[in-house]
């Protein structure tokens, strides 16, 4: 079934979920904001379809426990090397209905996307917010090469399975389809939001070794790669970019050096 939310607010966006008895949605640590006395409250380090295997499918003494300890241990891994929470919050409506409430951690929008078990959903690295219990959450490599070249990108959030998965970004959003402009786009590598499985990502050099690619690199603001999305299919962009945000926030305090350069000479955040 879906989950039963409501996006709340406009610069800072939150989500309002109601619980059905006995339900659960989990969401990523730090992303919780509050709860109703009947929801009860665990942390796990495993996520829903890992958790579910160590209860039902665990088995075969010392053997069973130490595929368990060694499934959890690579689950962790995964999302350490990602730059993830390593921990997920599950909550859950004990004798009656419930209500949870979720934000992400940048001003922005939020958005709430219905898994048919058809088609993956992947997303930049923070943008989960929090899921039904029968959405699974993974990691996935987009590969040395297009990661060494784009900066960002190289690893992005995973959902499958069916029911609801929240997300979040900074700034307003827009959805787009390649195949509504010619099969492909070009965005900055830091406004990748999410998208469906099915469109093709990759990273791409700003105009090559010309002049006018050292110009765009140097002086342009998007350094020397841009995020190509080709296909058909549902693609989220955010309109602002951590680093963007970032470089605002220095130059306010009077710490930025990007002066009339950008792109290349940029001031990235530690």
């Amino acid at each position: 079934m879906t989950l039963h939310q409501e996006i709340v607010g406009n610069a800072m966006q939150m989500a309002v979920v109601s619980l059905r008895p006995g339900q659960t949605v989990y969401c990523e640590a730090g992303k919780f904001l509050f709860k109703t006395v009947n929801v009860t409250m665990e942390t796990r380090l495993t996520g829903p379809s890992n958790g579910q295997q160590a209860q039902t499918g665990s088995g075969g003494g010392m053997g069973g426990m130490l595929r368990q300890a060694m499934g959890t241990a690579m689950q962790v891994g995964q999302r350490v090397l990602a730059g993830e929470s390593i921990a997920f919050q599950y909550f859950t409506s004990q004798g009656g209905e419930g209500t949870v409430g979720f934000a992400g951690v940048l001003p922005g929008e939020m958005r709430a996307l219905e898994l048919d078990g058809t088609r993956a959903w992947f997303a930049e690295k923070d943008a989960f917010v929090a899921a039904e219990s029968t959405v699974d959450f993974g990691i996935a490599f987009q590969g040395g090469r297009t990661g060494m070249k784009g900066g960002e990108g190289f690893v992005l959030e995973k959902f499958t399975g069916h029911g609801t998965v929240i997300i979040a970004g900074a700034g307003n959003f827009i959805d787009l389809d390649p195949a509504d402009f010619g099969g492909r786009i070009e965005v900055d590598t830091g406004c990748v939001v999410a998208f469906e499985e099915g469109i093709r990502y990759g990273v791409q050099r700003v105009g090559g070794l010309s002049r006018q690619g050292v110009m765009n690199a140097v002086f342009g603001g998007e350094g020397l790669s841009l995020a190509t999305l080709e296909g058909n299919g549902r693609v989220i962009l955010q309109s602002l970019t951590i680093e963007s945000l970032a470089n605002a926030l220095k130059k306010a305090q009077g710490g930025d050096k990007q002066g009339p350069t950008g792109g290349l000479f940029s001031t990235h955040a530690g």
